[in-house]
């Protein structure tokens, strides 16, 4: 009972939390990347920070799996399910953390805020989700993939944007930034609506709407960017993060 109240807590708060957010972030650019402000921290080197800040969603799910398999008493059921419902959360953060990182290309040193914030966040979640294991749905597994396939797809993009040795940006065209200008934030709350999907768990419903809280203004905010930078070369009917909408 202890427990369960722990996670429905911890739930509800990354759920406010994420509203607080969302609200903040609209007015307030997320301050790393283009929007990298010194006056949050010393820098981190882009690498090290995405390997370090992710790193702890990857392990500790993995860690639980480990426990179930070979410390707990439980049926082969329980275990095939436990693997089942964090296999999804575990690839994504495998990719984010070891495979993502080595793939940059230039990008600015992280400030020591936003860098922490993330590493914390991390944890938080990754204690979380893994702590929360039930039912799972076809459809979620769909939609996941459909996220994370659009999400290495956005990343790609825009890796191919940078010569090696460049450092400026280029307006970004195929696969979803045909239709939004934050393809990858768009592909993001599409692959963790579809977690959330697959568990049908508070926790993940408050993982989903947090996503959701932060990248959309973050998208926005990028719009805004490129409808600045590039005046009348950027595509007039590409939108921010709801194709067609917004």
């Amino acid at each position: 009972m202890i427990h369960s109240e722990l996670l429905f807590y911890l739930s509800m708060t990354m759920v406010v939390t994420g509203i607080v957010a969302f609200f903040v972030l609209l007015f307030v650019p997320s301050p790393y990347g283009r929007n990298a402000n010194s006056a949050f921290g010393p820098p981190v080197p882009t690498k090290i920070a995405w390997l370090i800040q992710e790193i702890p969603a990857f392990l500790i799910p993995v860690y639980f799996i480990i426990e179930l398999l070979f410390f707990k008493t439980s049926d082969s059921s329980n275990v095939r399910d436990a693997v089942l419902l964090l296999a999804p959360f575990i690839l994504h953060y495998f990719q984010r953390s070891l495979i993502y990182p080595m793939l940059i290309r230039g990008g600015k040193p992280m400030p020591a805020v936003p860098f922490l914030l993330a590493f914390i966040f991390c944890i938080y979640n990754g204690y979380l989700q893994s702590s929360y294991i039930i039912n799972y749905a076809a459809a979620g597994y769909a939609l996941f993939a459909a996220g994370m396939a659009g999400n290495i797809h956005s990343d790609q993009i825009l890796r191919s944007l940078r010569k090696p040795g460049e450092t400026g940006y280029k307006i970004p065209h195929g696969g979803l930034f045909s239709l939004v200008s934050g393809a990858n934030f768009l592909a993001e709350i599409v692959e963790w609506t579809g977690f959330a999907l697959l568990n049908r768990s508070l926790p993940a419903v408050a993982f989903a709407l947090f996503t959701a809280a932060n990248t959309a203004p973050r998208a926005w905010h990028h719009h805004l960017w490129y409808l600045k930078k590039f005046g009348d070369e950027y595509p007039k009917n590409r939108k921010a993060i709801l194709p067609y909408l917004i």
